[in-house]
């Protein structure tokens, strides 16, 4: 495991990713971590009845629509197997707010429910709030029916077109601890939440972007990034990216398996 971190970092071209304390912890005690939330099997058991639903909703859709589907009607099965992160990546996410004591935790992007509730089970444990953001009110009201049965803390579910509601919403917000990116997977509208969340981070938040691979223009989005000013250290998990914005390290690049 240490070896394949350490051949990875060089691989990534940087040779202070080999003296890089803050890295190395991350990956060993979080990223390899596979410690779970005591309310997992619940939300992988809500997964498997969603996965097999015959249910199908009519979807308000203002990202970069689906590469199976055409029109706006979906079945919930179809959301369940390609909206949401794979359990693994649902429970990382749960690892990184525990190990960053995140307080303030955005996740643009609620589909049915179930990363939020990962997100949901760590914010409880840091004692912070969970607000989440989706574009579609009948997605919106199934997630927090799921929410509900899984007896989650509760979650500010924020409703409509994300380019409006971010903005607005974070007049409220002082500062973000951890921002989970998973909403309009294209170029532009990535880099512009990006850009609205940025006044509000600090040194020690944490964005992570998710699908940084999934097509060319979230390949751009990644590339441009990572090259930010404000951008010090980011991994790429190949299913997310994480960003960090800490002053005192050196601009790193890491390329590290999941």
């Amino acid at each position: 495991m240490i070896a394949a971190y350490l051949r990875h970092c060089w691989q990534a071209g940087n040779a202070h990713g080999l003296h890089s304390p803050f890295v190395y912890s991350l990956y060993t005690t979080v990223i390899r971590n596979r410690a779970k939330p005591p309310n997992w099997a619940a939300i992988e058991a809500l997964r498997k009845t969603l996965l097999r639903s015959t249910e199908t909703i009519q979807v308000t859709d203002y990202g970069a629509g689906s590469r199976r589907h055409n029109g706006n009607l979906r079945s919930v099965d179809s959301l369940a197997r390609s909206a949401q992160k794979p359990p693994r990546y649902a429970q990382l996410l749960y690892r990184l707010v525990k190990h960053t004591n995140a307080q303030t935790v955005l996740e643009l992007g609620t589909s049915l429910g179930l990363t939020t509730a990962y997100l949901a089970e760590a914010v409880a444990e840091t004692g912070g709030e969970l607000i989440s953001f989706e574009g579609c009110p009948n997605i919106a009201s199934l997630a927090r029916h799921h929410l509900a049965q899984l007896d989650t803390q509760p979650v500010d579910i924020v409703v409509g077109n994300l380019d409006e509601t971010l903005a607005h919403r974070l007049l409220d917000i002082p500062r973000l601890d951890l921002v989970f990116f998973d909403a309009n997977h294209r170029y532009e509208p990535t880099l512009a939440y990006f850009e609205t969340c940025l006044p509000k981070a600090h040194n020690d938040s944490l964005f992570i972007f998710d699908d940084i691979h999934w097509s060319n223009d979230m390949e751009r989005a990644w590339a441009a990034i990572k090259a930010h000013p404000a951008t010090r250290v980011t991994v790429d998990l190949f299913g997310v990216g994480l960003v960090f914005f800490r002053h005192e390290q050196p601009k790193q690049h890491f390329t590290l398996r999941f």
